[in-house]
């Protein structure tokens, strides 16, 4: 699914949690516009009833994805959840009120058919409808690759930074991180590391001139000494990044 689907979804999410929450059995319920519902919208109403047992009462699906996480050759899921508290719907600094309710994540595997759930942590995201101050707030954009769960934040001109998770036992341990400080399509720096052999890179752009697209990058390798962080445990990604590793 593409970030810009995903917005699109987010933000139909958000017009119907007020009936949601008058009503939480009943989610199929009509938009109030009269737009048709588009087919990432009509495809979300599905899956929140085939993964109604496995969401927790009082929230709704936001987010799928699928992939095998454990390498036995079938489609494990992720859900991304949002909570649908009317008190936290707030004003924000255009005198909007928008849905700041925050989001979390949900992990089954897939075991011939039946699911069973790893990992349930309903609050470790943010709302997508923070404040970015004079710029957007970043945006998140998980996905499955490789047998591995990516946590990836996109900020535009200013970059990016993600969290790369791996199956261990009944939790997702964080494997790797990487993150990209841009200003526009100028690099200044970029870090690498990979908690499992705790090494670290970094690459910082020495030509600071940003109308120049010649990067040229010294590498510097370190070792980082990191307890192991668990899925589970995140009680907030936006404090995870100002860990200093």
């Amino acid at each position: 699914m593409s970030a810009q689907s995903t917005i699109k979804i987010g933000v139909f999410i958000a017009s119907l949690l007020s009936a949601i929450v008058l009503n939480p059995s009943v989610y199929a319920v009509q938009s109030a516009s009269a737009e048709p519902l588009s087919p990432e919208q009509l495809q979300l109403q599905k899956d929140q009833k085939t993964y109604h047992a496995y969401i927790p009462p009082k929230y709704v699906l936001f987010e799928v994805l699928k992939g095998d996480l454990n390498k036995d050759g079938q489609a494990d899921v992720v859900l991304i959840v949002k909570n649908t508290d009317p008190n936290m719907w707030l004003e924000n600094q255009f005198g909007e009120r928008v849905d700041r309710n925050r989001r979390g994540i949900i992990v089954l595997l897939n075991e011939h058919g039946k699911y069973q759930k790893v990992v349930q942590n309903l609050s470790a995201f943010s709302s997508e409808n923070e404040d970015g101050g004079v710029y957007f707030a970043p945006e998140l954009a998980p996905s499955i690759e490789k047998g591995v769960l990516k946590i990836h934040y996109a900020h535009g001109r200013y970059g990016y930074w993600r969290y790369t998770f791996r199956l261990e036992g009944r939790d997702m341990r964080l494997i790797g991180y990487d993150d990209s400080d841009n200003h526009g399509p100028y690099i200044h720096s970029q870090t690498s590391i990979n908690f499992l052999s705790q090494k670290k890179l970094l690459r910082e752009n020495l030509n600071q001139h940003y109308e120049d697209d010649e990067t040229r990058f010294k590498e510097t390798w370190s070792r980082v000494n990191a307890a192991p962080i668990y899925l589970s445990k995140i009680k907030d990604f936006s404090e995870l990044d100002r860990l200093e590793f």
